[in-house]
């Protein structure tokens, strides 16, 4: 059942005063549910209990993470008079797929700023990103790189100079209104946690552009969550992701002063990148089958299946000792597998 409203605000631990969110509309169906794998932790879990969050349920083509930033991202918009949404990302983009339905649905305008050659076949989420009429720009990697940030101000000149006023949304939606998302996640898992008996847990999340990690970190400091976040960085490293999270918290801050600021550490789970962003070598597809048939549950090659494989490792090695428990966030991806359906075995 979703439940389409804002959980009644909480107390703030940090100030002793209500959290106040800032408006967000009612895209995602939350609360996801938070599901055992009963045969996934007699296979891996070495005496933990092994859980998934179902963020991969927050809606169908509205699916995964990048919903919740969007919630409250959009309404940002809406507020301030924005008519266009600008973002980028990879071609296979969860977020701007995501972005390209929620300003459909809003009736926004959205242009996607995509890294790498436009392909000749629109696959997977560049295919819904079509469906949703979201205007496309390809770039090669080199001049994404280099011109990400001058590429931005084109186009919101653009559309300034045709009466549009555009809204530029970085990777992934992580920035400071983004952080609001799982900021909220968190005091859903509070209740998941007491309904499930966890007094204690490790919370696993892939890593991307870090805006997820920043909430979870965030938000489980504000409602005193009885948890361990760590983030599985699936691009760049480990001192990367601790500077962007630190940032997008910097950013939270800045943008909301009169939310005490919580002393928090960007925990990184590194070496699980392989040969890079978006690239996934045979064990990954593997592990990816075996839990499908194991579970019924389906991860992606570019994040959840790797911070998954990476957590079972963590396992193996002792990293997760402290507690029974281990919280693994599905942050959704499954149209990213259908372009790289070559990388299985059947």
């Amino acid at each position: 059942m979703c439940t389409r409203c804002c959980p009644r605000a909480p107390l703030n631990p940090l100030a002793d005063v209500p959290l106040v969110y800032p408006r967000k509309l009612d895209l995602a169906c939350t609360p996801t549910p938070l599901q055992y794998l009963e045969r996934a932790s007699q296979k891996w879990g070495d005496g933990h209990r092994l859980w998934v969050k179902r963020d991969d349920l927050t809606g169908c083509t509205l699916s995964g993470n990048k919903v919740r930033k969007l919630e409250f991202i959009a309404a940002y918009a809406q507020d301030n008079g924005y008519d266009t949404l600008i973002t980028c990302g990879g071609l296979q983009s969860n977020h701007c797929r995501a972005t390209a339905l929620v300003g459909a649905q809003l009736g926004l305008q959205v242009h996607l700023l995509l890294r790498g050659d436009e392909p000749q076949e629109y696959d997977g989420n560049l295919m819904l990103d079509q469906l949703a009429g979201a205007t496309v720009s390809c770039y090669s990697v080199a001049q994404y790189v280099a011109e990400i940030g001058d590429l931005f101000a084109h186009w919101q000149q653009h559309y300034a100079e045709r009466g549009s006023k555009a809204l530029v949304i970085p990777t992934g939606g992580s920035d400071g209104i983004g952080a609001w998302g799982y900021i909220s996640a968190c005091e859903e898992l509070l209740h998941d946690f007491t309904s499930a008996g966890i007094e204690q847990a490790h919370i696993v999340t892939a890593s991307g552009s870090g805006g997820t990690q920043a909430g979870l970190t965030v938000g489980a400091a504000l409602h005193n969550l009885p948890a361990t976040v760590w983030g599985v960085n699936v691009c760049d490293d480990e001192a990367y992701f601790q500077r962007k999270v630190a940032a997008d918290i910097a950013d939270w801050s800045e943008r909301y002063p009169a939310v005490d600021v919580p002393e928090v550490t960007a925990r990184v789970l590194d070496g699980y990148v392989g040969e890079g962003y978006g690239i996934a070598g045979p064990s990954v597809f593997a592990l990816i089958a075996e839990l499908a048939r194991l579970e019924g549950l389906v991860l992606d090659p570019v994040y959840t299946g790797k911070a998954f494989a990476g957590m079972l490792e963590e396992i193996q090695q002792g990293r997760f000792s402290s507690c029974r428990d281990i919280v693994f966030m599905h942050t959704g991806g499954v149209f990213g597998l259908f372009p790289q359906r070559e990388g299985f075995s059947w």
